[in-house]
């Protein structure tokens, strides 16, 4: 299924009936990143929606802006396409900073976010880390090297073949455009945004991720600063929904029961 927004369309799925739960991945992902999160929340009797983010798997290629601003303003129009009268947003990485837009921009239409190990506020880097994104942001086999590396102790049978597909969404130089634009940008919009968000939040961080010194302790700093909860989940890297998609549904349960 497919939405029109200015700019371009966006490609989403639909499962299951209930209470509106909406999952975005990150930037070089597309939305099977929730192929294994989703079956328990459908069974726990939500509706869940799985999007592409712009440039980014089935969605148009060729966008102005990667935002994260832009990114929320395409929840907000996908929440206004699928008529539901609250929903509760999950992002991971990237995407997270657009769900917090969106909360900020229509908050009538969420009714709570989730951050998946988020880079919703600015995160200094040192110079070889730098030098590393810029190599990685051009190659997208170096990606699906971090990829699989990302998945630190807990990888899916069918790991090999998405990052094969990832690689080959990634060979078109628009997509890989969008991810390069993503990439770089190193002052998440989001962060300037955080105080307007009045909906519940809750922060899962994999205790193992790579991209944080500390992964506990940005959790931490993040949940605080949305007045929310921050849960860890033990063993899991950059992307715990598909490392542990068992322990994360665990985690996010309660807190979507509270939401609706």
């Amino acid at each position: 299924m497919f939405v029109d927004v200015p700019g371009g369309r966006l490609a989403y799925d639909c499962a299951g009936e209930g209470p509106l739960v909406v999952c975005v991945p990150g930037l070089g992902d597309t939305r099977a990143a929730y192929r294994f999160l989703r079956p328990p929340l459908v069974e726990a009797g939500y509706r869940v929606v799985t999007a592409d983010l712009r440039g980014h798997g089935e969605s148009s290629a060729g966008w102005a802006d990667y935002s994260q601003s832009a990114v929320g303003g395409d929840l907000v129009a996908l929440l206004e396409e699928l008529d539901a009268p609250g929903a509760v947003l999950l992002g991971n990485s990237y995407a997270a900073g657009g769900v917090i837009r969106a909360a900020a921009e229509a908050p009538e239409r969420v009714a709570g976010i989730v951050a998946i190990d988020g880079f919703i506020r600015a995160v200094p880097l040192n110079a070889a880390v730098r030098a590393l994104v810029r190599l990685v942001a051009a190659s997208p086999r170096l990606w699906s090297l971090y990829y699989a590396l990302a998945h630190r102790t807990a990888r899916p049978a069918d790991l090999a073949g998405h990052r094969a597909a990832l690689v080959a969404m990634l060979r078109d130089p628009q997509r890989r455009e969008a991810m390069r634009a993503m990439l770089l940008d190193r002052e998440p919009d989001a962060e300037r945004a955080i105080d307007q968000v009045r909906c519940p939040a809750l922060v899962l961080m994999g205790a193992r991720d790579p991209d944080f010194p500390d992964p506990a302790a940005e959790a931490r700093a993040q949940a605080s600063l949305l007045r929310g909860q921050a849960v860890m989940i033990d063993g899991a890297g950059h992307y715990p929904m598909s490392e542990y998609p068992e322990r994360t549904a665990e985690a996010l349960l309660p807190f979507l029961k509270n939401a609706f």
